[in-house]
């Protein structure tokens, strides 16, 4: 067989050992594999008719060429946030100019047809697709289209729908507890209050179980909106009841304030989100303004995505990658990999598209604390969620 692969979206540690195990495994059922560069941009620019293309959006993959890349983070492949589906004209490959009608000036186009006619021109048999829920609904397009593809669910905030796990999230919350740990220091030597933000659009899980581990005082997520007398009335108690009088508050970058609005900036990509990241200096500036308390912002962003996997997002990593191949060679495709009450199992190629994953604040959240607060552990999986 002739299977293609991908990666999408935001990088997170342990792709690369997704990748490793896809190419062992079909090197070992007789099969080839064939990597898109740069994500879903791979075959929206890849063109059939020119040898160099060849070179620059594709990478043939055999064990010699992945032996050792399940030690590093990142992807090998790269990645992009391109969505095939919906292309502006400056985003269009020049080889493709004037075969798609935008409709109106500065309107995008679906592109859809080359995908899937790059797709038939390489003779690909299957179509693996590792990202979160932006990537594996370009994929579950394509499913629809008659295309055989297996998706693979990572993302730091572990929000895909349809599993409990994506490759990513331990590493993040580790990487999270770890940093959050030593950003102690300098908050307590200072006496200051000390907000550090997250990665979290939707979903504040990430946040939510760095907090618990890490005991912070408060935790500000999507799921509650904010009430910043509240939260500045909180901080400052636990700044003085803190015998180094500082005091520690996780903020998601989606967090949102009573008026429901986020902090977001720049033009909105393919998917149709803007970049988020500011609200944890906004917060700050609030508390301080109410409190008189000096403040300090730390944001984690990329650090928590950098370097190798850890333990467990190395082995769910390998084990997806090595349940895709199992359903390939039982011809068994339109199904994403998932963890589901602590066991390995599939689901619905287009799952990730039925609904919105967020954390379960009744049974992790003190919405008026705002703080975790775990009211049963006993029968739950082990990250709670």
């Amino acid at each position: 067989m002739h299977i293609g692969i991908l990666t999408g979206g935001g990088d997170v540690p342990g792709l690369n050992a997704v990748i490793k195990q896809v190419v062992v495994l079909a090197a070992e059922q007789g099969s080839t594999v064939t990597g898109f560069r740069r994500g879903w941009a791979g075959p929206l620019n890849y063109n059939p008719d020119d040898p160099q293309s060849t070179v620059r959006w594709l990478m043939p993959l055999g064990v010699q060429d992945v032996r050792g890349i399940d030690r590093s983070g990142g992807t090998i492949l790269h990645s992009s946030r391109t969505n095939p589906a919906r292309v502006r004209a400056d985003e269009m490959p020049d080889f493709l100019a004037g075969r798609f009608d935008p409709g109106k000036p500065g309107g995008t186009v679906d592109a859809t047809a080359h995908v899937l006619a790059v797709l038939e021109a390489l003779k690909l048999d299957v179509l693996i697709a590792i990202g979160g829920d932006d990537t594996l609904s370009y994929a579950a397009r394509l499913h629809r289209e008659g295309v055989p593809v297996i998706c693979i669910p990572k993302t730091m905030d572990n929000d895909v729908f349809g599993t409990d796990y994506c490759v990513g999230f331990s590493t993040c919350v580790s990487r999270s507890v770890e940093l959050i740990t030593r950003l102690r220091t300098p908050a307590g030597s200072h006496e200051r209050l000390l907000f550090v933000e997250l990665f979290g659009r939707h979903s504040g899980e990430s946040a939510l179980i760095t907090g618990y581990l890490c005991s912070a005082d408060r935790v500000l997520i999507p799921e509650a909106p904010i009430d910043l007398d509240a939260v500045s009335a909180l901080l400052a108690e636990d700044r003085a009841a803190n015998p180094s009088h500082y005091a520690l508050c996780l903020v998601s970058e989606g967090a949102m304030l009573r008026q429901g609005e986020r902090v977001e900036s720049g033009e909105a990509d393919a998917y149709g989100h803007r970049k988020l990241g500011g609200i944890g200096t906004r917060i700050a500036n609030a508390v301080k303004a109410r409190t008189g308390i000096r403040t300090m912002v730390q944001n984690l962003a990329y650090l928590v995505r950098a370097g190798a996997p850890d333990a467990l997002d190395l082995m769910v990593a390998k084990n997806f990658g090595a349940m895709a191949m199992q359903c390939i060679e039982r011809r068994e495709t339109g199904l994403m990999m998932a963890l589901n009450e602590g066991r390995y199992g599939t689901q619905p190629a287009d799952i990730s598209t039925r609904g919105v994953r967020q954390a379960n604040i009744d049974a992790l959240y003190d919405i008026r604390a705002y703080r975790p607060r775990i009211r049963g552990v006993r029968g739950l999986p082990m990250f709670l969620s």
